[in-house]
């Protein structure tokens, strides 16, 4: 993908990158509380599979409002359906797993981890890339924040370890799929819109095949996929808290990604990673009244610096003249 630089948005009369920055720290900070709210109504595989099939549509809305090119190789599709997987249709199911066990706050702290990912997934895909030694003792920090978050040693007063490890493997997903499109889709640049759109549709026929699946097994509880729990008590929030979760927190926040990730590259777009955290626990906080313990507060603070750290540039080196 060609990195435009924010210039072009000025010339296009478009909106900055900075502003797309921050709504997009402000949407996906905020999915964590609406994944929570629309988990009174649904389970977590509908949720996931509502915001998919909401993010494709208005994806799909967009990029034919804009007339995007959607790619034409078939080979492209073929590493589209990888990077469905690791952006959407497995973070987007193992999140709403993850919070059925454990606070929004908690599963937006699990999210923090993904640059640590990034930095493993990089050295796995892309060999020719260094690392740093400060860069690396920054991802061993992320992984001692992620224990003390954990507290194995405490028997009460920890989070349930499941809950919190679905939001873990889901930050990690993330992290492997952005690597996989610089490793395999950047070479193809694709145009505007078309990546998020034809990704999102690709995740759409995924969660399908899955719904279709799970729903066939449980037909005699369920009369039909989107059939809500039976001790749903508020289905009205939780319907805009989905609509919310699909339409803004899918379908343009990935547009927003993917404008961010042209327009300054890799290492500025990532950094949203570190605001994400702090918005889903300050609304988790604030508008659902969840706490964190001591332990899980210091833990935040080692995952977060260590994520910042591994964002910060390596340091030029000088060539002998």
């Amino acid at each position: 993908m060609t990195r435009r630089g924010s210039s072009d948005d000025d010339r296009a009369g478009g909106v900055p990158w900075q502003v797309k920055f921050m709504l997009l720290a402000l949407i996906w900070g905020a999915s964590f509380l609406f994944i929570k709210a629309a988990l009174g109504l649904l389970q977590p595989l509908q949720v996931g599979a509502g915001r998919i099939l909401l993010g494709a549509a208005t994806t799909g809305a967009l990029a034919a409002a804009a007339r995007a090119r959607m790619p034409r190789s078939w080979r492209v599709w073929a590493h589209l359906q990888v990077t469905s997987l690791l952006l959407c249709t497995l973070p987007f199911l193992l999140f709403p797993v993850g919070e059925e066990r454990v606070s929004s706050a908690l599963a937006g702290i699990g999210n923090a981890i993904t640059p640590v990912a990034t930095v493993l997934a990089t050295a796995a895909l892309l060999p020719h890339e260094t690392f740093s030694r400060r860069k690396l003792l920054a991802v061993a920090g992320g992984f001692v924040g992620v224990v003390v978050i954990m507290a194995p040693w405490r028997v009460t007063e920890r989070p349930d370890l499941w809950g919190f490890g679905a939001t873990l493997v889901a930050g990690c997903c993330y992290g492997l799929g952005w690597t996989y499109i610089k490793r395999f889709l950047r070479p193809e640049d694709l145009p505007g819109l078309a990546l998020p759109a034809a990704q999102l549709l690709s995740a759409a026929g995924q969660i399908t095949l899955v719904t279709v699946g799970w729903w066939a097994l449980q037909r005699d509880s369920l009369s039909a996929p989107w059939s809500p729990r039976p001790d749903a008590a508020t289905p009205g929030m939780a319907l805009l808290a989905l609509l919310a979760l699909g339409v803004l927190g899918t379908g343009l926040a990935y547009a927003l990604q993917f404008d961010v990730f042209r327009a300054v590259g890799q290492q500025v777009s990532s950094t949203v990673t570190y605001l994400i955290p702090v918005v889903a626990v300050l609304l988790g906080v604030l508008v659902l009244g969840e706490h964190l313990t001591a332990t899980e507060v210091i833990g935040f603070v080692i995952v977060l610096a260590s994520a910042i750290v591994i964002g910060l540039p390596e340091p030029s080196r000088r060539v002998p003249s």
